[in-house]
């Protein structure tokens, strides 16, 4: 993997400089996006209790689980281990388990909800409650395993500067998740639904996968080739528009994934302020301007849709999921065709 391309984990003397001189007249309008952003993630959610114990039986009607980084370092690399926290939601409460429960059963499609930016870890297992039930609601004979990745994206400090540093660590958690998907049987299904800075993570762990197959010291399952089908859902983007050209950063990506149903907003007023997190770059916001089918290989299925007349100017996955026609195509794209059935 070529790690030049990627922002470091720590500021430079010189990129602060850099930020220090940006003119009023961006950081005003920069200033005003963001805040409206955060007020978006955080409407309407609430925290969920945690218990200790749960009895089997209360989980039947649900199967949605929860693995989380927030309490792990920034890498810069696959790690040789990963130890998550990991949890699962039964009868409305959430109850501690481990990764070996989470992945006992190959036969049943996971879908891997990664969240974007400034969610506290409520907001993230709200969310992703409301995912997966909009999912069985549309594919109710799909009987999918619901997974939350929850990473450390909730605001620090400064609300642009800690727009930055959440950009910044959302690579070392496309590490986390590659060494996750890599503990999957290669037989399972597995959806990835990657909402704004969680497009990154997503493509970074494919990335990952394919560049570790040369490896086969990684210890991690082979992702090329697997016969479990691959599918890749990416919601207003907050990664590079040019993420998975023949020639980008994250092209290896594409021989990883049997589907790509893309999502973008071209009226996002966040995400046209995605070039000023890497001014190095200075790339537009792949959910922002979209990419074309040619991009991708023909055996890959392809859909795009512009939900910029339903959502409007705002940056906020609830809009996305308070719209039918939104959820279908979010759904559809993940679980349709999944099992291969």
């Amino acid at each position: 993997m070529t790690m030049t391309s990627r922002p470091s984990f720590t500021t430079s003397r010189s990129a602060m400089n850099r930020l220090s001189i940006l003119s009023v007249r961006h950081l005003v309008p920069a200033f005003t996006a963001f805040a409206a952003l955060a007020a978006a993630f955080t409407a309407g959610v609430r925290a969920d209790a945690v218990a200790e114990v749960c009895p089997a039986a209360t989980c039947a009607g649900e199967d949605v689980w929860l693995v989380s980084t927030r309490r792990l370092p920034g890498i810069c690399r696959l790690p040789a281990r990963a130890v998550f926290d990991v949890e699962q939601r039964c009868g409305g409460r959430w109850e501690r388990s481990d990764l070996a429960s989470l992945l006992d059963d190959p036969s049943r499609p996971l879908v891997i909800f990664i969240h974007g930016n400034r969610y506290e870890p409520h907001d993230a297992k709200a969310q992703g409650v409301t995912i997966a039930r909009q999912v069985a609601a549309v594919c109710p004979g799909a009987a999918a395993r619901t997974v939350i990745f929850s990473w450390p994206s909730q605001q620090q400090g400064h609300i642009i500067q800690s727009s930055r540093e959440t950009y910044r660590r959302s690579y070392a958690d496309g590490h986390y998740l590659a060494w996750l998907l890599g503990q999957v049987d290669p037989v399972q299904p597995v959806a990835i639904v990657g909402y704004s800075f969680g497009a990154t993570i997503a493509v970074g762990a494919i990335e990952d996968l394919m560049q570790s197959g040369d490896r086969p010291s990684s210890g991690l399952a082979q992702w090329a080739g697997r016969p479990g089908r691959s599918h890749l859902v990416l919601v207003a983007p907050a990664v590079r528009s040019d993420a998975l050209a023949p020639r980008g950063p994250y092209a290896p990506a594409v021989a990883g994934i049997d589907r790509l149903t893309l999502v973008i907003n071209s009226r996002d007023l966040a995400l046209r302020l995605f070039p000023h997190l890497d001014r190095a770059d200075g790339a537009d916001a792949l959910g922002a301007v979209g990419m074309p089918r040619r991009w991708l290989p023909g055996s890959v299925e392809f859909t795009a849709t512009d939900a910029a007349s339903i959502v409007g100017k705002r940056h906020a996955l609830p809009l996305y999921l308070e719209s039918p026609t939104l959820v279908r195509r979010i759904a559809s794209g993940a679980i349709s065709g999944l099992t291969g059935e």
